[in-house]
Order: C-alpha cells, then structure tokens, then sequence
C-alpha cells in the first residue's frame, strides 16, 4: 500500500505536464505495460547484468504498444564503434528518436568508452537518426567521482551536444533534498549550463522498494538525507510508501526560473502508483 495520492489545486507547470516513466527491464515489466497510458515517454534502464543490448532490445518493442521509449545506453558496455553501430541500427529500424546515454555502473568497461563523453563523439559521426539525446547529473553528488570532475563532463557533453545541433537535455540522479537541488542548479546555471532539465523524483513506491533498490541504483548517499531529515523518515515510517509530492512542492517557485522542463519518475517498476500520481497531477 503506498501513500495516497494528493489532489493537486494549482495550475498544471510546464514541468508537471511533462512527465516520463524510468522502467528496469525485469520479468515484472511486460505485464505492467497496459497499465501506462497511450502515448506515454518511458525510458528503460540498462541492466548490469542483461547489457545494452537487451535494453535497446526492449525499448525498440514499445513504440508498436503505443509507448514514446528512450533507451538508456550505458557507454561503458559498449564494447567498439561497430557495437555502437549496431546499436543505432537496432534504434533507428524501430524508429527511436531519443537516448539517455550514460556511462554506467560497470566497474570496468568493456572497451573503448570509459564514459558518455567519448560515445556521444564516435555517435555523433554516425547517421545516428536521433533528434534529442540526455545525459545526467547529480545534484547530490557522485558515489565514485569527485563533483569537479562531473561538473567538467557535463559542461563538455553540453557543448559535444550544441556542436552536433541536437536537442540536449539533463535528466538528474534522484535527491531528496529540495535545497540542494536548488542550490546545485543555480549554481551549474551561473557556470553555464542551458541545457533544459528534467527532475528525477522517485514516484510514490513501497517503502522497501524504495530503499532496497534505491541503494541498488546508487542513491544511497540521498536516502541517507532521509535519515537526518526528520520531516522525509516521519513520512516513510508513516505509512508504506514515499509520496514525491513534498519535493515537488518545495521547489514549484523554482521549476521554471531554473529551467526544469520536466520529471523523470523512477517508477522502480511499480506503474499502477506512478500512473496513478501522474494523472494526479492533470487532475
């Protein structure tokens, strides 16, 4: 049982109107996909254990269900550029328009790509058919890599992007934290960065789920804010579920001045109560 869902008053934001569903690719997927709605953006993670291969193997399955899908390609997993081709030819004959690209979590890479950087060059020299391609952030750090480190690759892949002519965007890592979200993009903004944002929010999950599969994904460090923020534990422990409706509410004055576009929903496979949010939202 999660938490019930809040009837929303105000006006729909631009951000709000604008929300996509993050799916795992796991044998509970399949069955839930009716559940999404007509027309839905939905992205599909990249399994450490399963590959890229896999992923773009589902995400290329859901357009024919009605499903606007953006794999997440996980650039360390790619092996070579004639992986990386083979991958935009599995992408472009299923007519995706859009990828995530990310290094991640392999504790090494299977070739030539040690992050997203060097495969969003090598991709860029292809006939790659995309029209928009997001890269990631995180406004409460990295669990491995020093914050001046991250904060130089995503200023390089910002302008990799601009020098490609494509649609760019920062989908962020999930952080409980309103104020350091806030400060984080204000201060990337002043460094210089115009990509449009879209803000990772853990949708209203089982209090479990949350927070098994939230260390799995790396977020640890932001669960642990739950910890020493009263206000967020009393919410877990209050009930079965996370409700996102407090983060988002605390940072409605700054969606907009701050250039969030819209939300990226970690559903952790739980789609009845993230559709069921989602369409609080419109309500």
């Amino acid at each position: 049982m999660t938490t019930p869902i809040r009837e929303h008053r105000r006006p729909l934001s631009a951000a709000r109107a604008n929300v996509s569903f993050e799916l795992i690719p796991l044998k509970n997927l399949e069955a839930q996909l009716p559940l999404l709605p007509t027309g839905a953006k939905v992205s599909v993670t990249c399994s450490p254990t399963k590959g890229v291969d896999a992923t773009l193997e589902v995400a290329a399955r859901l357009p024919s269900a009605g499903l606007a899908a953006t794999p997440h390609v996980a650039a360390r997993m790619v092996r070579d550029r004639a992986h990386l081709a083979d991958l935009v030819a599995l992408s472009r004959a299923a007519g995706i328009t859009e990828w995530f690209v990310v290094a991640g979590d392999a504790p090494e890479a299977a070739g030539r790509y040690d992050g997203g950087l060097p495969l969003l060059r090598d991709l860029f020299e292809m006939a790659h058919g995309l029209d928009s391609v997001g890269v990631p952030a995180y406004p409460d750090g990295h669990t491995f890599i020093d914050s001046g480190t991250v904060a130089r690759a995503l200023h390089d892949k910002q302008a990799v992007l601009d020098n490609a002519g494509l649609r760019g965007w920062v989908s962020t890592q999930l952080c409980f934290d309103p104020a350091v979200i806030r400060q984080w993009l204000q201060a990337e903004r002043l460094a210089g960065l115009t990509l449009p944002v879209r803000l990772g929010l853990s949708g209203p999950v089982d209090r479990t789920k949350l927070l098994t599969l939230g260390m799995r994904v790396g977020v640890g460090q932001s669960l642990r804010y739950l910890k020493k923020n009263r206000r967020g534990l009393t919410g877990l422990l209050r009930s079965d579920g996370y409700d996102p409706d407090d983060l988002l509410d605390a940072l409605e004055n700054d969606l907009a001045p701050l250039g969030i576009c819209g939300i990226h929903l970690f559903t952790f496979n739980q789609l009845d109560a993230a559709v069921e949010w989602q369409r609080s939202l419109a309500a």
